[in-house]
């Protein structure tokens, strides 16, 4: 097979692995690392996968062949589909030509499983191994482990890639083991405890370097009956747990010659946006991952944002007072981010803080208006208790089409 036509095969075929965020790679530069390549900086030819995420890396695969029958999965042994695979030589030519061009800024390298998790597992590292060594290759590296791989070769990965990660796949165990049956979740944890345990050695300042951009892992999203209050769940048990920089949701999208297990229509595409912003709420604002979904069916809504809809739910902790209130109180009032509410406690300690200087450091102020009080404003009840509020603040909602 040409390499043209292996890279057609094997780029179309990662296209739904959505965790290969880039961000929090230690600075490198050919300059510092007397090699080529950079992991960060101006000039970076970004490239846009079809389902319209922006990715600056060369995300492939290994090989799409794969031992295991994953129902949710376009690349699962019983799938027909156009198979290839890479030697590690011709990856390593590949990233470092891709490289060379402007197109990328790094490698995102994952891989069905073939022969044995080792093999696959092994030969992953070695293109890695071979662009650091022998190339001198500074940019950024994202490996995708596989589970059940010995705790060798993890640690191996961990040292020659910026980021590793293990997919969970789904956010409930009992149906991972429906859809996935040859995968198992004690195995996945396993490998992601490793990975947090070579990171936690590498914070030692004599130990050599370990995956310094951390872990990361992905949920599918609307594939099974897990609804939103178990993926935010089983979300805050991964951060928890293994120290993970990032959760990814990936709307689940329908797949040719699919399981009758499996939803006949796609995940909407709203969904998994609104799953990143209570991922934020978790992670940034203090939410507990059981208070965010307020709605008797367990999902998030659609139709305006999930700090705002906490906000509606709860009227009664409003409104608070901008001059006076705490930070984590503050942290709560919809349109108001962290850096805002920063400035915020930064300036009340010179003046006390009218609706103008609140509008210089937000840029929500019409959102945040009815929840707060300020030295000139204090919104009057009938605003408060408006049972239009929510239809005055949420903009309409467009659902996408993944792959339009």
């Amino acid at each position: 097979m040409q390499l043209r036509e292996k890279l057609r095969i094997l780029a179309d075929a990662a296209k739904y692995d959505a965790s290969c965020s880039s961000s929090g790679g230690k600075k490198r530069d050919s300059l510092q690392s007397k090699g080529i390549g950079s992991n960060e900086g101006m000039g970076i030819c970004h490239s846009y996968t079809p389902d319209g995420r922006c990715v600056s890396l060369l995300k492939i695969l290994l090989t799409n062949q794969c031992l295991y029958d994953c129902a949710f999965c376009i690349n699962r042994r019983s799938s027909n589909v156009p198979r290839a695979k890479f030697t590690v030589e011709e990856l390593v030519q590949l990233t470092l030509d891709f490289y060379k061009r402007n197109y990328i800024e790094g490698l995102f390298l994952s891989s069905g499983i073939v022969k044995s998790h080792d093999e696959t597992m092994e030969e992953m590292t070695r293109v890695a191994k071979s662009l650091r060594d022998e190339h001198k290759f500074a940019g950024y590296i994202h490996l995708k482990l596989i589970a059940g791989a010995s705790s060798e070769l993890i640690a191996e990965a961990g040292r020659y890639a910026d980021r590793v990660s293990v997919n969970v796949e789904l956010p409930r165990e009992d149906t991972l083991q429906t859809l996935a049956p040859e995968k198992r979740g004690d195995i996945i944890r396993k490998s992601m405890a490793r990975v947090r345990l070579g990171i936690d050695e590498a914070s030692d300042l004599r130990a050599p370097a370990f995956a310094p951009a951390g872990q990361s892992t992905q949920m599918i999203v609307g594939a099974d009956g897990s609804d939103d209050r178990d993926i935010l769940a089983a979300s805050r048990q991964l951060y928890s747990s293994y120290g993970l920089k990032r959760v990814y949701y990936s709307a689940f999208s329908p797949i040719p010659d699919s399981s009758a297990r499996l939803p006949l229509q796609a995940a909407p595409l709203m969904r998994e946006h609104r799953l990143y912003q209570a991922d934020w709420m978790m992670r940034f604002y203090g939410f507990a991952s059981n208070e965010i979904v307020t709605g008797a069916d367990g999902l998030l809504d659609l139709a305006i944002d999930p700090k705002l809809a906490w906000a509606l739910a709860h009227r009664e902790t409003f409104p608070v007072d901008v001059n006076t209130a705490e930070r984590e109180v503050l942290l709560r009032v919809p349109g108001l981010g962290v850096k805002s509410i920063e400035k915020i406690i930064a300036a009340r300690r010179h003046r006390t803080l009218g609706l103008e200087d609140i509008a210089r450091l937000t840029r929500s102020l019409e959102k945040c208006r009815p929840f707060l009080i300020a030295r000139d404003w204090r919104p009057s009840l009938s605003l408060t208790d408006d049972a239009n509020l929510r239809a005055k603040l949420a903009p309409a909602v467009q659902q996408l089409d993944l792959f339009a």
